[in-house]
């Protein structure tokens, strides 16, 4: 089959339904959201999953700071922030905040939180972003001082994904089913694979939240989040086909779109293992052999933009302009893939999670496709992504090679980058002078020092890659009649980012 043939074929469609949406019974109206992938958890410490787990986690938890739709932080349980000196951050906290237990949300409950997520016993997934952190300083009742091993320009941006758990609480509950946050919502419902359902409380320090409940719904397939969205069963959805924006606006009965996204995605290696472990040539071989731009225009509907050879967008505080997409050679991929060592090419396996990347499976057939035009044959094989995500994050794990896309809430280089730095978990890259690059970028305040050693620590990775660097993901949407959504490309999927009409 031909590759461009191929290409026209994968696109998704969706059927259409009608259906009433309900009000809450304090009069309030009802919202309900669509999640392409389970919510695996409501620990705040124990997922760093913006688009589902930490989505669901921002209704019920309260951040020091938290990122707008403007994408520019703003107060949260912390009414001001600063640093004192390169290596303390001092936070001033809202005075009076509360738990629904009657816990103090103060100096000491930050304490105790920061203090959690650093004890390995703890086993935090959001950790290695926080072990910068050597001593967290109780000043006074509302105040509290982060000290850190070595400067960390991006501390007060990297805690506005960090929510804070009531400390007396959590010792005799379980936070990864139950909650007891200072949100905007309470939990009332929580079915693993189903829904979760979280209702408005009463009094809120940022005000009352305009609907009265809030249910976030799991429906992995897109064509049953679109029919729900045109039925009236759900009023947002996101990761929708670019080909269903049009449709779905035609119809009349709800708006569709997509803005761009800070998210990325790649095709990544495992480098730690055989046949990436060592080979370069190897790997820059399958870069060469991806038309991404056709894919882009074919799959995407022209509606990402092809990655400038590294994990960074224009968005991220680091991007390094002077690098360029990867051009589509398919001789220079054999001639490498013969220097490599593999004249006659290799047969590699591919996992694909399902439910959480747009168009994943479709844009994964289309790499195959590319690959196996150079003689690399691929076995994908396709898992849910809650599976996917277990095996992935025990270090070593990960197949030969995994579809995946990347993003960093704080918009800078040094959190987006850490992520392949040599000892991280989600690494499976051990390149040791990316890993020093990155190191002394964060070991600095001065902005053109840290941009000087981001691009040379870019310039590494693209040479030395880790992956094959596919797309910007485009973040597509679709919203109900009755509702406005403050847009956002972020991953963050909040209530509190919509009104009713």
């Amino acid at each position: 089959m031909q590759i461009r043939t191929f290409l026209l074929r994968v696109i998704i469609a969706g059927v259409v339904a009608a259906a009433p949406a309900a009000a809450s019974a304090q009069g309030k109206p009802n919202l309900t959201i669509a999640l392409a992938a389970n919510v695996n958890t409501l620990d705040p410490h124990k997922s760093a999953t913006v688009g589902t787990d930490l989505s669901v986690i921002s209704h019920l938890y309260t951040p020091l700071v938290i990122r707008g739709p403007d994408l520019k932080l703003q107060p949260a349980a912390a009414a001001s922030w600063k640093a004192v000196n390169d290596l303390t951050w001092r936070f001033e906290l809202r005075p009076n905040l509360t738990f629904p237990d009657g816990e103090k949300l103060d100096a000491a409950a930050v304490k105790w939180n920061v203090d959690r997520v650093l004890d390995p016993k703890t086993a935090a997934r959001i950790k290695p972003w926080f072990d910068p952190i050597k001593e967290v300083r109780v000043v006074g009742p509302n105040t509290v001082e982060m000290v850190t091993k070595e400067p960390y320009p991006a501390l007060a941006d990297q805690m506005s994904m960090f929510f804070l758990l009531p400390p007396k609480w959590a010792a005799q509950n379980n936070p990864a089913t139950a909650a007891m946050g200072t949100g905007p919502y309470d939990l009332r419902e929580f079915r693993s694979g189903d829904r979760i359902v979280l209702q408005a409380k009463a009094n809120h320090f940022a005000g009352a939240p305009p609907f009265g409940t809030v249910t976030f719904r799991i429906i992995p397939e897109e064509a049953s989040r679109v029919a729900a969205l045109l039925a009236g069963e759900v009023d947002f959805v996101d990761g929708i086909g670019p080909s269903e924006i049009k449709r779905i606006t035609a119809t009349g009965k709800a708006t569709a779109g997509a803005v761009p996204s800070t998210r990325v995605v790649i095709v990544k290696f495992n480098t730690l293992k055989p046949p990436f472990k060592g080979n370069v040539k190897l790997r820059q071989a399958l870069n060469y052999a991806i038309d991404r731009q056709a894919i882009n225009d074919s799959v995407l509907g022209g509606l990402g933009q092809p990655l400038a050879c590294q994990v960074l967008t224009p968005a991220y505080f680091g991007f390094n302009p002077d690098l360029k997409p990867t051009p589509y050679d398919p001789k220079r991929a054999k001639q490498l893939l013969a220097e490599a060592g593999f004249p006659n090419g290799l047969t590699l396996e591919f996992e694909v999670p399902l439910g959480r990347y747009l168009l994943a499976q479709e844009i994964s057939q289309a790499v195959a496709a590319y690959l196996g035009e150079v003689g690399v044959q691929t076995k994908i094989v396709e898992m849910e992504f809650g599976r996917w995500i277990d095996k992935y994050r025990n270090a070593g794990n990960m197949g030969q090679m995994s579809y995946i896309g990347q993003a960093w809430p704080t918009l800078d280089a040094d959190g987006m980058l850490s992520l392949f730095e040599p000892g991280n978990g989600y690494a499976y890259y051990d390149n040791a002078e990316f890993g020093k690059l990155v190191a002394e970028a964060r070991a600095t305040t001065d902005r053109a020092k840290r941009l000087a050693l981001y691009k040379k620590a870019t310039d590494v990775m693209c040479n030395d890659p880790p992956h094959i660097h596919l797309f910007v993901q485009p973040y597509t949407f679709g919203i109900s009649n009755r509702i406005t959504w403050s847009k956002r490309g972020d991953d963050w999927v909040r209530a509190y980012d919509m009104r009713p009409k």
